[in-house]
């Protein structure tokens, strides 16, 4: 049996892990299902390349981030100049988490990430390591500052800003399930996209709710 090099043994078990993480959930998966399905003999091959279990669930999320940021990152930078609506910015967020669901790699990936809310950071405005410096983080400031713009207590916006991109990982990860699973969505895929954006951005801008004064 030939011997595979360092990167290969490494991506053979970045891409088994996203099967089991997807499949059995974060917390559920075995080290020992994920070190088997790469065909790895030694038990210890997630420590030795990854260090923790934690080191190789950011490794699955690396490669995710990475596809979404080649998405995003071109199309962002185009926008910036003409100062983007909020619609606008979370119509380019979608769109490019979107292209996840285009293969089946993407779509266990969708799901996986969808377990891992709230820790981009959003309410401390301190970005998740993962996220310093990307375009991803680079949009999330901009839909801000259009809430902002629209009069939204910065408590308000901080947490629905969290909230919504919460929304948008479950959308996107159920719609995952139901194309692993074999089953046909009840909309269409730009239907469903078209509304993602348009719920996700109405929620945004919704009239902040007036504070109670005290007797």
């Amino acid at each position: 049996m030939p011997r595979t090099s360092g990167p290969e043994t490494r991506e053979k078990l970045i891409r088994a892990a996203e099967e089991i993480f997807a499949a059995h959930g974060v917390d559920g998966a075995q080290l020992r299902d994920i070190v088997a399905l790469a065909g790895q003999s030694n038990p210890s091959a997630v420590q030795y390349h990854f260090g923790s279990r934690a080191g190789l669930l950011d490794a699955v999320m690396a490669g995710r981030l990475a596809r979404t940021e080649a998405a995003l990152a071109p199309v962002l930078t185009a926008a910036e100049a003409g100062g983007p609506a909020p619609r606008e910015l979370i119509g380019m967020l979608v769109a490019a988490e979107a292209t996840e669901l285009r293969s089946e790699r993407g779509r266990r990936c969708l799901r996986i990430s969808a377990q891992l809310g709230h820790e981009s950071g959003v309410r401390a405005r301190v970005p998740h390591p993962t996220l310093a410096g990307t375009a991803y983080w680079r949009l999330i400031r901009r839909v801000e500052e259009a809430l902002a713009a629209a009069g939204l207590p910065e408590a308000v916006r901080l947490e629905r800003l969290d909230l919504a991109l919460t929304l948008i990982g479950a959308a996107l990860a159920d719609r995952a399930r139901q194309y692993l699973d074999g089953v046909t969505p009840l909309a269409g895929e730009e239907l469903f996209l078209a509304d993602l954006t348009g719920t996700t951005t109405a929620f945004l801008l919704a009239t902040a709710p007036e504070r109670k004064r005290s007797p």
